[in-house]
C-alpha cells in the first residue's frame, strides 16, 4: 500500500427511537499524492477517478493536529 493512507470518518447519529447519540464510522483507503501525512492528523478528502480497485479518494488538504 504504497502511496496510500487509511481515512476513518466518524460521525455522530441519533438513534431512531431513542435519540441518543451513536458513532457511526467508515474507513476508506485514500492516494497521498505525495503528502506527508502521520497517524492522527486532521485530512480532507475529495472523491476521484478510481485509482486502483478499492481507492477512489485523494487528500484535498491536510491539516495537523
Amino acid at each position: 500500500m504504497q502511496d496510500t493512507v487509511v481515512v476513518e470518518i466518524v460521525r455522530r447519529v441519533p438513534h431512531p427511537l431513542y435519540k441518543k447519540l451513536l458513532k457511526r464510522s467508515k474507513k476508506f483507503k485514500v492516494a497521498t499524492n505525495g503528502a506527508t501525512v502521520a497517524v492522527g492528523d486532521d485530512v480532507r478528502i475529495v472523491e476521484t477517478r478510481p485509482v486502483s480497485k478499492d481507492k477512489y479518494f485523494a487528500i484535498l488538504e491536510e491539516g495537523k493536529k
